[in-house]
């Protein structure tokens, strides 16, 4: 009826007076109040009534939207007043994150410092330090995503800044450690834990804040490092004990090839339980490296310069030990886990290098055997066709000429002869 319809009117009439003066007059309230130097709470609890609770639980509460739509209320602070508090908040979280990073850092290094052993979880040695810096990051994006989901890309960005600085302070409170800690009882198992770290810190990366691939490359690099490092740290007493047993085969005048290798073989062997406590990726990753050192160091005793052989006959034994031993090396490191598929033609075609007498065919193998490795030089060449004792100088500078067109026609992905010093 009429009436009912002027009743209503009023009543809206009422309700629209009544929001637009609290709009207004608590607009100036927090307009004054954000006049001051907030405190960081003060900062966040403003914007987040400001931009989230008001506008979102208020103005569009399912009890009130009826009357109050389309009256244009607008936010309580302009943009202008909103985008300070905005920088000012995203500076005060900077802060606060660098500063809860490194104190976990500070904690966590002096943990190593005092020896305190890593916790074990489902048999790996276990850092909380990677989980706690994920909290802190993870609860700066939650808090300003709880303002709004613009500002909490606008964290993303701070913290996308933050978090390779701290990477390389971790890098360099590791390296530090590694150089101190040598002496300590749980030095060994503090570096696993400090490997293992990096699976958390990937994972984190990868899934969480999917981001192009090469900001991706420049947050991991620290990390890529310290895992390095810490790789080096866990074979450098392996790699000793190896030493004087790869130098047999030059001392026996390469007499008993197989015999000396199962000796190798064996102490590696007896040391692999020492790394059974990294995660399972960062234990084929190591076994890789130490597939890597086992043949290096077999060419660096082929490369020597003190076996020459004068016959076929000498040459094709050699290649067969040099065969036989190769797959000793495959097989034992691949039955570990080794992933490095890409070492297996390294020392066969050099086997088949020395076995063949055609120089023809030795420069067929010889470029095919540059395009695997492409840091493959022709001081790596000499060296192996030294012990041929039967070739020409003539012969050898023709093989030689077929690396001046393999050599430069790209970079080696990884590196196996550039790791071999020749005279």
């Amino acid at each position: 009826t009429g009436l009912e319809t002027e009743a209503c009117a009023e009543w809206f009439g009422v309700v629209a007076a009544y929001a637009e003066s609290y709009h207004q007059h608590f607009a100036a309230h927090l307009a004054a109040v954000a006049q001051f130097e907030l405190c960081e709470r003060d900062t966040y609890m403003l914007l987040l009534w400001v931009q989230n609770l008001y506008p979102n639980d208020i103005i569009n509460s399912p009890k009130l939207v009826g009357e109050l739509q389309g009256m244009g209320l607008g936010s309580l602070l302009p943009p202008r007043q909103i985008r300070l508090l905005e920088a000012t908040f995203l500076s005060s979280e900077a802060a606060n994150v660098r500063e809860l990073m490194d104190r976990a850092l500070e904690l966590e290094a002096r943990r190593w410092a005092e020896d305190v052993p890593p916790q074990r979880l489902d048999g790996h040695c276990h850092s909380e330090l990677a989980i706690d810096i994920i909290q802190i990051t993870s609860q700066a994006q939650a808090k300003a995503e709880s303002i709004t989901l613009h500002l909490g890309s606008q964290i993303k960005q701070v913290l996308l800044a933050e978090l390779p600085a701290f990477l390389r302070s971790y890098r360099r409170a590791f390296n530090e450690f590694l150089e101190r800690g040598k002496q300590l009882t749980n030095y060994r198992a503090n570096v696993i834990a400090n490997i293992n770290n990096c699976l958390s810190f990937r994972m984190s990366m990868e899934q969480n804040w999917q981001v192009p691939q090469d900001t991706l490359s420049l947050l991991l690099g620290p990390l890529g490092e310290l895992k390095s490092h810490g790789f080096d740290t866990l074979l450098q007493n392996l790699h000793e004990d190896l030493k004087p047993l790869f130098k047999r085969f030059t001392h026996t005048r390469w007499a008993a090839p197989v015999e000396t290798l199962e000796n190798i073989i064996a102490t590696v062997d007896t040391r692999l339980p020492e790394f059974s406590e990294l995660q399972g990726c960062f234990r084929e990753e190591l076994m890789e490296a130490l597939h890597l050192h086992l043949v290096k160091e077999y060419i660096i005793q082929l490369s020597k310069g003190r076996l020459v052989l004068k016959t076929a006959e000498q040459q094709q034994q050699l290649a067969g030990y040099i065969l036989a031993n190769a797959d000793t090396i495959q097989h034992f490191c691949t039955q570990h886990g080794s992933p490095a598929t890409w070492l297996q033609p390294a020392l066969p075609t050099l086997a088949e290098i020395i076995r063949l007498q055609d120089p023809s065919a030795i420069k067929i193998e010889v470029a095919t055997y540059a395009t695997c490795y492409p840091d493959f030089s022709k001081g790596h060449l000499s060296a192996i066709l030294a012990i041929k004792g039967n070739l020409s100088n003539s012969e050898v500078k023709r093989i030689r000429s077929i690396l001046d067109v393999s050599v430069g026609a790209q970079e080696p992905s990884r590196p196996l002869f550039s790791l071999i010093k020749v005279g």
